[in-house]
């Protein structure tokens, strides 16, 4: 929870990534709370204090999970309203002539975004999230060991830069600081 605290404000990309691990760690527990106790709240080094508060944390998420109805598959609603605003300020950036290195920076990465779905990603979410799609894919090929071709680090290299300067602007655009027109 902390960390999801901390990367919330710091880093809006790297906290949806991490958000999404939640949700598959909460699932790979068989949205189980007393199977995350035992597994994730209890090895964490915290207070007492600190554990309650993380094992509230993962209990709403569990409900909204349940609720919304992704504990198999999918991200509660909290998560896809991150790729709905991080879409609609990557439009305004877009539309804007003063950004012009994000707009390259997209365009360097539309092809991925086009191969990505032409292989059977889903047509119909945000590209951003295709985006992220590919980010997550590559986050757990890493975490299990896996091969990774030359060809999917460059895509993930220019996903990784474009998200960056998105998460950069996301801050921006929260304190009131980025100027579009």
């Amino acid at each position: 929870m902390y960390i999801s605290q901390q990367l919330k404000k710091k880093n809006i990309a790297e906290y949806l990534l991490y958000m999404w691990q939640v949700e598959d760690l909460i699932r790979a527990n068989g949205c189980d709370m007393e199977r995350i106790r035992k597994n994730i709240i209890e090895p964490y080094p915290a207070t007492d204090e600190q554990k309650k508060e993380l094992a509230r944390w993962y209990e709403d998420l569990i409900n909204m999970m349940q609720q919304e109805g992704v504990l198999e598959k999918g991200h509660v609603q909290i998560n896809k309203n991150i790729i709905v605003w991080l879409t609609d300020l990557h439009l305004r950036l877009l539309r804007s002539p003063k950004f012009p290195y994000y707009s390259a920076a997209y365009y360097k990465v539309l092809p991925f975004i086009v191969e990505l779905r032409a292989k059977g990603g889903d047509k119909d979410v945000p590209e951003l999230e295709t985006c992220f799609d590919a980010m997550y894919g590559v986050l757990m090929l890493k975490l299990q060991k896996k091969e990774i071709s030359e060809e999917t680090m460059k895509a993930v290299k220019a996903i990784s830069d474009l998200l960056a300067m998105l998460a950069g602007y996301y801050i921006k655009d929260k304190e009131g600081d980025l100027e579009l027109d």
